[in-house]
């Protein structure tokens, strides 16, 4: 799971919107779904990892 660090206007997604990684298209671009609550896929993108934070549901092992 990502989370948009930019908006991309021309498909509609605003930053924070959280996608899932789908595919490795190349060192550092993954193809991402964004879908709905009911699971529709809205949009499908090619984007860099500098576009994209990595959602974390487990703690680090890292002291805080």
């Amino acid at each position: 799971m990502v989370a948009l660090l930019e908006d991309i206007p021309q498909k509609g997604l605003l930053r924070g919107q959280v996608g899932t990684v789908v595919e490795s298209l190349a060192p550092g671009v993954y193809e991402v779904e964004f879908s709905d609550d009911w699971g529709q896929a809205y949009a499908f993108l090619a984007l860099h990892s500098g576009q994209l934070m990595r959602l974390r549901y487990e703690p680090s092992n890292r002291a805080a």
